[in-house]
């Protein structure tokens, strides 16, 4: 049985403490990772809607990279909107920025009423590359 190993991206590891949760856990092979959202260094949300989806996936792509992952590694994907219907429009661009072409990963968009301060999470399941 594999054992859980938390991964933490550089310079962000007080936030995670903070609130007691690891920004990610691999387990084997497979990565599990937190839902990411559009904060600051500070931890506060982004206040620009477009800006703070940008930085969710930043942010998204520092905890791969502290993995050895990618947004290539990624199965699937599952993210929360506070107003789906309005949000896609902005999101969609970001999107199609970091996952350009198919195969895509599986996505779950689900709406919420409730995001801590924040519009938009990113949560993910990845395989970590063999890196022999």
């Amino acid at each position: 049985m594999s054992k859980r190993t938390a991964i933490f991206p550089a310079n962000r590891h007080a936030l995670y403490e903070a609130h007691g949760y690891s920004a990610a856990v691999r387990s084997g092979d497979l990565l599990f990772v937190a839902g990411q959202v559009g904060s600051r260094n500070d931890g506060s949300p982004e206040p620009d809607f477009a800006k703070q989806v940008d930085l969710a996936f930043q942010n998204l792509e520092a905890v791969l990279t502290a993995a050895g992952a990618s947004f290539d590694d990624i199965i699937d994907v599952t993210t929360f909107h506070t107003d789906p219907e309005k949000q896609f429009e902005t999101i969609m661009p970001v999107k199609n920025r970091f996952f350009p072409a198919a195969p895509h990963p599986t996505w779950t968009a689900v709406g919420v009423n409730w995001l801590a301060g924040f519009d938009f999470e990113i949560k993910v399941i990845a395989r970590i590359p063999d890196q022999t």
